[in-house]
Formats: C-alpha cells, sequence, structure tokens
C-alpha cells in the first residue's frame, strides 16, 4: 500500500507569507513568460517576412531590368518546382509575406515555407568556423521561403530562423530564482522577525492564570507588535495585582467570620437542649464548611501546594477509608498502582465531594480507577435516582441546587461539583455525569495521562 503524504498549510505566519509570495511570483513570472513568447514569435515572424519582402523586391526589380535570379548563387535563386513538400510549415511567416508584398503591390502565387536544420558550411555561412559554427547551430534553423511566379517558377531565399530553445525557459528560471532570492528571503526573514514575538506572546497568553508568575514577555517586534506585548505585559500587572488584593480580602474575610463563628460555638456548649445543642452545632460546623468551599474555590488557580508524584488509586482507596470509618456504605474496586503527578490534597477534595453527592443522593457509591495509554478515570457510580440529561451541565454551576433531589434539609449550597470540576480543571482534565442504564448516575473525573 503506498502512502500518500498529505499537503498541510503551514501554521506560521512566515511560511503562510513565504508560500502567498511565492505562488503569486510564480504567476508573476508565467504571465511574463506567456508574453515574452508572444513577443519573441511576433518579432521573429516580422523580421523574416520583412528581411524577405525586400530580397523578393530587390530580385523582381532586377528581374524586371533582364537580371532574372540564378539557380546556383544568390541570395534569391529560382526553382522550377516548389523546395520545400512534406516539411515542416510555418504559415504565419507566409501570411505576413503575402500581406507586406500586397502592400507594395506585388502579386504573387502560391507561398511556401518550411524549417530545416542549419547547414553552417553552406555558402554565405563559411566565416562561421569552430566553436561559433556549433553555437550558431544550435541556437538556429534555417528557413526556407519560396514564393511562386505563376508560369516563371519560384524564387526561393534561406534565412537564419532562431530556434525555440530552451534557454528562454532557463532564462525564466533564473529569473524567477534571483526574485525568490531578492524577495522571499527579506519577507522569510520579516516574518520571522513578527512571528517569534506573536509565538511568545501567544505561549504567554496560554500560561497566564492566576498562577502564573512567570517573567514578563520580551518586548521585540515591529514598533505595533512590541506595543501590544508591552500593553499584555502591563495588563498582566494589573491582573495579578487585583488577584493579590482579592486573596487579602478573603482572608480578612475568612478570619472575620471564623473568629465569631468559634464564639458562637462555645456559646452553644451552655445550651441546656442536647436537641437544640446539637442542630446549632451541626449549623455552625455547616457553615464553617461552606465557608471552606467558597474560599477554595475563590483561590483555585493559585494554590500554594505544588504538584508532586502520586499514587491515584492509593489517594482514592484513602478517600474512601474515610468514608468506611463514618459508616457509610462506599466500596472501591481495587487497582493497580498509577503514578501521576498532581496537587494530591484538592484532588483529594475533588474526589471526596463527588462520593459525598453520591452517597447523599444516591445513599451507597462504588469507585473505581479506569486507566488507559492517553487517559485516566476515576469513576463515582451511585443508585440514586439520577438528574435529567439536560441538566447534567446545570448543576456544575455555583450555587446551582435542583429542588427535586436537593433541599435544605440535605445540607449544601450546591458548591461541591463545581469546586470538584474546578479543581480537575485546574489539573487538566474534566469531570463529566451520566445516567447509568442499570439506574443511578455515574460521576466520572478524567485525567491526562502522560506517555509512558
Amino acid at each position: 500500500m503506498r502512502s500518500v503524504t498529505r499537503w498541510v498549510w503551514p501554521r506560521s505566519l512566515a511560511g503562510q507569507l513565504a508560500l502567498l509570495l511565492a505562488a503569486a511570483l510564480f504567476v508573476a513570472q508565467a504571465i511574463n513568460f506567456a508574453l515574452l513568447l508572444h513577443e519573441r514569435t511576433v518579432q521573429r515572424v516580422d523580421q523574416a517576412a520583412g528581411q524577405a519582402t525586400t530580397r523578393i523586391v530587390e530580385a523582381i526589380d532586377r528581374e524586371s531590368r533582364d537580371r532574372p535570379a540564378a539557380t546556383d548563387r544568390g541570395r534569391v535563386r529560382l526553382f522550377a518546382t516548389d523546395p520545400n513538400p512534406g516539411m515542416a510549415v510555418e504559415p504565419a511567416v507566409a501570411d505576413q509575406l503575402r500581406s507586406t508584398l500586397a502592400e507594395a503591390g506585388i502579386r504573387v502565387g502560391r507561398i511556401s515555407t518550411a524549417i530545416q536544420p542549419l547547414n553552417v558550411h553552406q555558402p554565405g555561412l563559411q566565416r562561421f568556423r569552430g566553436r561559433d559554427a556549433r553555437r550558431l547551430a544550435r541556437f538556429s534553423e534555417e528557413l526556407v521561403i519560396a514564393v511562386e511566379q505563376p508560369g516563371r517558377g519560384w524564387l526561393v531565399q534561406r534565412l537564419l530562423w532562431p530556434r525555440d530553445s530552451r534557454w528562454i525557459v532557463w532564462r525564466l528560471i533564473g529569473q524567477t530564482l534571483i526574485l525568490y532570492g531578492i524577495v522571499l528571503l527579506p519577507v522569510l526573514w520579516l516574518g520571522r522577525r513578527i512571528s517569534q514575538p506573536l509565538r511568545n506572546l501567544t505561549l504567554a497568553a496560554e500560561r497566564f492564570g492566576a498562577g502564573d508568575d512567570g517573567a514578563p514577555v520580551a518586548v521585540s517586534g515591529p514598533g505595533d507588535l512590541a506595543a501590544t506585548i508591552a500593553a499584555f505585559n502591563a495588563l498582566r500587572l494589573r491582573v495579578r495585582a487585583m488577584l493579590d488584593e482579592k486573596d487579602r480580602m478573603l482572608g480578612a474575610l475568612a478570619h472575620d467570620l471564623r473568629t465569631p463563628l468559634a464564639a458562637l460555638r462555645v456559646r452553644i456548649e451552655s445550651v441546656e437542649d442536647d436537641t437544640d445543642r446539637e442542630r446549632m452545632v451541626d449549623s455552625v460546623t455547616e457553615m464553617n464548611r461552606t465557608l471552606d468551599d467558597i474560599l477554595s474555590l475563590a483561590r483555585l488557580g493559585r494554590p500554594s501546594e505544588p504538584p508532586v508524584e502520586t499514587d491515584l488509586a492509593a489517594l482514592v482507596d484513602a478517600v474512601v477509608e474515610d468514608f468506611r470509618d463514618l459508616g457509610e456504605d462506599v466500596t472501591f474496586v481495587e487497582a493497580e498502582r498509577l503514578a501521576m503527578k498532581l496537587r494530591p490534597a484538592l484532588m483529594r477534595r475533588a474526589v471526596r465531594n463527588l462520593i459525598e453527592n453520591a452517597v447523599k443522593y444516591g445513599h451507597a457509591a462504588t469507585v473505581s480507577v479506569e486507566a488507559s495509554p492517553s487517559s485516566v478515570a476515576i469513576v463515582v457510580a451511585d443508585r440514586g435516582p439520577g438528574i435529567p440529561a439536560e441538566r447534567h451541565e446545570e448543576v456544575f454551576d455555583a450555587f446551582t441546587r435542583l429542588e427535586t433531589s436537593r433541599n435544605r434539609e440535605t445540607g449544601g449550597i450546591g458548591l461541591g461539583l463545581a469546586l470538584a470540576r474546578a479543581i480537575v480543571r485546574d489539573a487538566g482534565g474534566e469531570v463529566t455525569l451520566a445516567n447509568r442504564a442499570e439506574g443511578g448516575m455515574a460521576a466520572t473525573i478524567t485525567l491526562p495521562r502522560p506517555p509512558q
């Protein structure tokens, strides 16, 4: 089976400019070549017809003065029959010659023209010797023109006829290569000078995020592009300053809220009614958890925890064990060791949120880790009522709760799935929901797996 190479349009600015310019130059040169060939053909026919007309007029004039053309000498010779039967003809010369003779008032019969190889040894060309003779034979042929004089024979003359040689093609190729060298090289240089800073700016924009503390993009390239890069660097500094200010505000907010919550927790201990005291403690605990979720969601993207090599299967198993210790019906399907580079605390929180949802609304959960060559999937399956397919994406929005399956008695304010998806997306993965055919729902965390 033959392999087919697929042509790919270049993605770089320099490559696109070079390709478009090369195509434009090629088309321009092709048009120039066509015009050059046409002009050369017209010039060659006009020159041959003009020279032949002059000689025919002179021969007829001498004949009128009783000096007829000879059969064995002279530039115009007299033949009894047409000397060109069966040879390659040149009708354009014959038509042009008949027209010029008619303008001169000379009426003739048939006009025969033919092209044949040049004999450099014939009379009149004997002055060419050696390399000059070979050069003449290489670039020229012989045009034989025979003009019939009704009842008086044929006037025949031989002219040099420039050959349709390849030198014109090579001349065009040479001109094109010179143009490519003069025009394309500067364009490639200019395109690279523009595309490299653009590429750096694109990479910086793709990497830019809340946790990006990299160096600013080097200001280079033409003036407009340099101004754009400088504006991007300034914008990044402003955004980073705003994010830092947001973190300071969130820290102060967390401190101001946790302090009265802690004081409230202490005062609750003095409540005599056990039922009321437990409900108050649960409310304060829920408020602390909600505050933690809000702060985590707001600070995501600027985590203080660096990615480390982690056994993902062991991490998920540890989260499942925490739920088992609390008496929840959670099962882990044993999996082989799976090393992944991630932020373990955040990923543990994302898995815990999914399992917590499954236990809360499905009453039980089965957790498994499935690996493929390019990705790893953490599947949390429950046996609950599920969620309508058209609302699967809606539940990932912060503070979104589906009233048919969730209410204030079950707890939560709709941040669990939003936080889980934000954590997983920060790790380069995705969280999806799907209703199971046997009932219940499956929440799947898919993480990219680096090539082994």
